[in-house]
């Protein structure tokens, strides 16, 4: 409300207001600082309606970019960010320490509660970086990246809050509180202000990431760059060849911890390079004998050991406590052990359908793969893309597993399938040329045949999972696979033969007697031959039979064939014909 549509207003009572502005500014300790109106974000209430509507969908761990790319959705649009100073931890055991007091900070943004540990070094190296940054922006680069972040900050003031100047080791026990006021205030105005708030040196000093706020990931547990050891893995073929020290390579990625897995990303390119599961095996190490590293920290799970290096001893304990307090606290479920050695606890009340024949289950996977809006999973034994799932068709090629894959993928969703990799002198289900149809359709289709059998030596098992997930939401599981030779229904047919329907044979085909037939024989040639020059030239019975059937052209059966032994029993009318054939 401003000033100028209240011109009643008592001027005592705005002097006061100024007085009490003026006073909490001085407190404040903002000497450097200068809002204006485009650089401050307006507060929002948590409770806001618009606030529990905004969120960064799954499919955005699909879309990671480097981190040091302009314009990167990190935050929940239109969703403050809250920071606290809790607690001061002050060392006065050793000298050597140059910031002696650690402060522990807790952070807000919507539903997600984090704290991160930082010492007033930090705080000046995170202000230096930020002072670079503001100078550097000033300069006209002609690159494209420069060029573009200099675009979206045209327009906004670039003063920003200053540090408290005086030295750590000059305060004393009794001014913890207001050096823990100055620097919650600092942080605050900082993440006010767009310009620096997306900035990468923000995003790492506040340990968030691109995937810290998806919703579907779960809660938001400790990120932050550190040092990854290769190798360590359980799975023959992913080791090095060497044990030694010499053979290993360390790298710096980006680790973040959920609660039932932890992963590392890499900087540069903001790709996830490894997922490891939390299990029952999932252990947590701290030191040089463990880990035969100096600030070692060590991740044992079923599949890998994972050798990670800290800062110092410290950083590495810290580290530790907080993924294994985070772990304990989330994913609980996934350290013990369960009924029939499922690494999954026992799920209450949940909604379940089951299926006989194959006809209601490919109905089911076509209408819950035209409803997918993310992720499809597809594992199988043997897969035809060519076969269709909703018989008979009645609307061309639809409901063709293909198609429909096809479909989904144009319109972003991601398709994941996994195939079991034959012995082709043994079997002839040709995974191949599934894998190679499936993926020359879209790139957001991606087929893997397991195993290599001449690099594991695996040949006395196959994969028999049949498994359709959609959205991470909806599973069949325990299914059929989606190939020829499954699809059936209450009558039972003997053959698939792709698009199958019912065809009973009229009256007038029925009806035919052996009489009927002992006069249609008797017919002369010449007559024959008069009225085929008029009239279609009429068959046998097994010839036309033989048409239904399907049969591109007429054929003899011998004695003993299926054909005749259903004829015999009069069951030949409720035989299945294919619909390609029908319509020709």
């Amino acid at each position: 409300m401003s000033l100028k549509n209240e011109p009643r207003v008592n001027t005592s009572a705005l002097q006061k207001i100024a007085a009490d502005m003026s006073n909490l500014i001085e407190n404040l300790d903002t000497r450097e600082l200068h809002f204006e109106g485009e650089e401050v974000d307006y507060d929002v209430s948590p409770s806001d309606p618009k606030i529990q509507e905004a969120c960064i969908p799954f499919s955005a761990i699909y879309k990671t970019q480097g981190f040091k790319e302009p314009n990167i959705q990190t935050y929940l649009s239109g969703c403050p960010i809250k920071a606290q100073v809790l607690e001061v931890e002050r060392f006065t055991s050793t000298r050597r320490v140059p910031s002696i007091n650690l402060y522990t900070i807790e952070l807000t943004h919507g539903e997600f509660t984090w704290q991160v540990k930082r010492k007033f070094k930090h705080f000046q190296e995170f202000h230096r970086e930020l002072l670079k940054y503001k100078a550097f922006i000033r300069i006209p680069i002609p690159t494209r990246r420069h060029t573009f972040r200099r675009q979206n900050v045209k327009e906004e003031p670039r003063e920003m809050p200053s540090l408290p100047r005086s030295s750590e080791n000059m305060i004393r026990e009794e001014q913890f509180f207001g050096r823990r006021k100055q620097l919650e205030d600092y942080l605050t105005k900082l993440l006010k202000m767009p310009m620096y708030r997306n900035y990468h040196a923000t995003t790492e000093f506040l340990d968030i990431s691109q995937l810290s706020f998806i919703h579907d990931l779960g809660p938001k547990g400790i990120e932050g760059m550190i040092m990854k050891r290769s190798g360590g893995h359980r799975i023959p073929g992913l080791n090095c060849c060497g044990q030694g020290r010499a053979c290993y390579r360390w790298s710096k990625r980006w680790l973040i911890v959920k609660d039932s897995f932890l992963l590392y990303m890499k900087p540069d390119s903001g790709a996830i390079a490894f997922v490891l599961l939390v299990d029952k095996e999932f252990k947590i190490k701290v030191g040089k004998k463990e880990t035969e590293t100096k600030y070692g920290l060590r991740i044992d799970n079923l599949s890998r050991t994972l050798i990670l290096k800290c800062n110092s001893y410290r950083h590495a304990r810290w580290w530790g406590g907080a993924i294994e307090e985070f772990i304990q606290k989330h994913g609980t479920n996934f350290l013990k052990d369960h009924r029939f050695g499922s690494y999954a606890a026992i799920q209450e009340n949940t909604l379940a359908k089951w299926y006989v024949n194959a006809k209601g289950y490919f109905e089911d996977v076509a209408n819950a793969m035209e409803e997918a809006e993310e992720e499809i999973f597809i594992t199988d034994w043997w897969l035809s893309p060519e076969i269709f799932l909703k018989r008979p068709v009645v609307e061309g090629n639809r409901w063709r597993l293909d198609c429909i894959l096809k479909r989904k993928a144009q319109q972003g969703v991601r398709i994941f399938v996994m195939l079991y990799k034959e012995v082709e002198l043994a079997l002839g289900i040709n995974s191949e040329y599934s894998k190679r149809t499936l993926m020359r359709l879209h790139p957001n289709i991606k087929v893997m045949r397991h195993p290599d059998h001449v690099s594991s030596s695996v040949y006395l098992w196959a994969h028999h999972e049949k498994l359709v997930i959609i959205d991470q939401s909806v599973a069949f599981v325990g299914g059929i696979d989606l190939a020829y030779g499954r699809w059936d229904d209450n009558e039972h047919r003997l053959t698939d033969v792709g698009s199958v329907k019912r065809v009973t044979v009229g009256p007038s085909l029925g009806s035919l007697t052996a009489e009927t037939t002992e006069s249609m024989e008797s017919l002369s040639l010449k007559d024959k031959n008069k009225s085929s020059k008029n009239l279609p030239t009429l068959k046998s019975v097994d010839d036309m039979d033989s048409k239904l059937k399907g049969i591109g052209k007429s054929r003899k059966f011998s004695r003993f064939s299926l054909y005749r032994q259903l004829y015999k029993h009069h069951l030949h009318n409720a035989d299945s014909i294919s619909s390609v054939d029908s319509a020709s």
